[in-house]
């Protein structure tokens, strides 16, 4: 009985005190798009491997329902290894193959303990890989969309997925 007041109290703000400034939020009475306004979205997404089906579940249980204020959409793709968020999309896909220009002398860059390696030359997104867990992490960004999706994402990465030496291409 102690743990259901608890929880209401909580969920409905405020503790009952009268000095208690804590109340639910303002309903502006606009309405973010929701997942089922979305349409499914087809990723093409490489083969599962070993080193996807051993790492990559851990880390898809992690992820957010909303992303950078964009709600997740359901995807279509030939493993369970892909999920996305708003439109245009931010698409991540866990188990990609290392990125081709991830080679010895490039340098990554390291946000909240995780190594990326950010490819440009695609002229309507970013694509951000890690490069130093067990399975490679592919984010694309609309090219329009700064960091924060990836920062966001990094403490769940960085927790589902242990670190590992990078290795760089040659």
């Amino acid at each position: 009985m102690v743990i259901a007041v608890a929880v209401l109290a909580n969920v409905l703000g405020g503790t009952g005190d009268p000095g208690d400034d804590a109340s639910p939020a303002a309903v502006d009475g606009s309405t973010p798009a929701q997942r089922e306004d979305l349409p499914v979205l087809p990723i093409e997404v490489p083969p599962a491997i070993p080193e996807a089906e051993a790492s990559c579940p851990a880390l898809m249980s992690t992820l957010p329902l909303e992303l950078a204020g964009e709600p997740s959409r359901r995807v279509d793709s030939a493993t369970p290894y892909a999920y996305a968020w708003g439109d245009p999309p931010i698409v991540l896909i866990c188990g990609v193959d290392r990125p081709a220009g991830f080679v010895v002398g490039v340098s990554a860059i390291q946000i909240n303990g995780v190594q990326w390696y950010v490819d440009t030359s695609h002229p309507d997104s970013t694509v951000w890989t890690t490069v130093d867990r067990p399975a490679y992490v592919e984010i694309t960004l609309p090219a329009e969309v700064d960091s924060a999706p990836v920062t966001a994402l990094t403490p769940e990465i960085a927790a589902a997925l242990p670190y590992q030496e990078p290795r760089p291409g040659g």
